[in-house]
């Protein structure tokens, strides 16, 4: 198939490295000249826009940093529905706010094009190894057109409902995960402060009523779980700044809903500070130092 990626960051750019691995033709569009290069080696072939790389495509993907990005890359006058054709299927796989994507599936439909939203979980691992969870905002003949690439990319494919809906269930999520974090960090710093081994107690937690995937996966604290982001300096995970950017949606959500996230907006603090301190480059779960004692 002819698909058109869009977005080559820390997820994107696995992301399409696994669907050329499948054999589709990728046309890629990215301000990283770079990650452009490696792409095209691998067989990807560079457009000079995102209109540039939706002309001909049988599929166009976006993966990219933030709402502003999303309007930009599809409705700029050298963007996607610049150059896609009619009836051609398409997928934004950023994690952006539901009205955003709303408003492109609605200038998109326009043109005759079907958008759907699928934003993912699982982290750079994830998209590294082709496990990520998609969670998907289409109607069912786009969801059913979509799967099937999707698959090739992850390992969960759910239909969440119609456009947008994949987006609440990703705020929705990351905001639990934001609060998780915080919370095993409380208790594993707690721990060493009373002086009990780290190791003892995350096992503890693992195999009792506190275990999480903040816990037992992406565990906080240095050498608990040696593939974490925290046994590696909290490097190459999910960074502190897009933690608080995907906090910051699920708090403006829940205004606009009139629904309390009370815990959401504490956590949303904690991770400001944390930017605030220079350390938003750092994995989410870097959270942990602001409640060790200074080494």
């Amino acid at each position: 198939m002819k698909i058109a990626f869009i977005g080559l960051g820390n997820m994107g750019a696995p992301m399409a490295r696994n669907l050329i691995k499948a054999g589709h033709a990728l046309k890629l569009f990215d301000l990283n000249q770079a990650v452009l290069k490696e792409l095209a080696e691998l067989g990807g072939t560079i457009s000079s826009s995102p209109r540039d790389a939706a002309q001909g495509a049988e599929l166009v993907i976006t993966m990219l940093p933030a709402a502003a990005h999303v309007r930009s890359v599809w409705l700029n006058e050298d963007g996607v529905l610049a150059g896609i054709g009619k009836g051609v299927p398409a997928v934004d796989c950023s994690t952006i706010d539901p009205q955003t994507i709303r408003d492109v599936a609605a200038a998109a439909a326009k043109q005759g094009v079907a958008v759907a939203d699928a934003p993912v979980s699982g982290g750079t691992g994830g998209a590294q190894a082709g496990t990520l969870t998609f969670m998907v905002g289409a109607n069912p003949e786009l969801f059913a057109t979509l799967q099937p690439v999707l698959a090739q990319m992850g390992r969960n494919i759910v239909h969440c409902g119609d456009v947008g809906t994949g987006q609440i269930a990703k705020i929705c999520n990351n905001l639990l995960l934001g609060i998780s974090m915080v919370g095993v960090s409380e208790a594993m710093a707690l721990g060493d402060a009373l002086g009990i081994d780290t190791q003892v107690l995350a096992g503890i937690i693992n195999s009792s009523t506190g275990r999480c995937w903040s816990s037992d996966t992406y565990n906080p604290w240095p050498g608990v779980i040696e593939t974490a982001p925290s046994s590696r300096g909290y490097t190459g995970g999910f960074g502190a700044d897009l933690m608080l950017k995907d906090l910051g949606l699920a708090t403006e959500a829940a205004r606009q809903a009139h629904q309390p996230v009370i815990l959401g907006a504490v956590a949303q603090q904690l991770y400001q500070s944390m930017s605030q301190r220079g350390e938003g480059g750092k994995d989410f779960s870097a959270i942990i130092n602001s409640y060790r004692k200074p080494q």
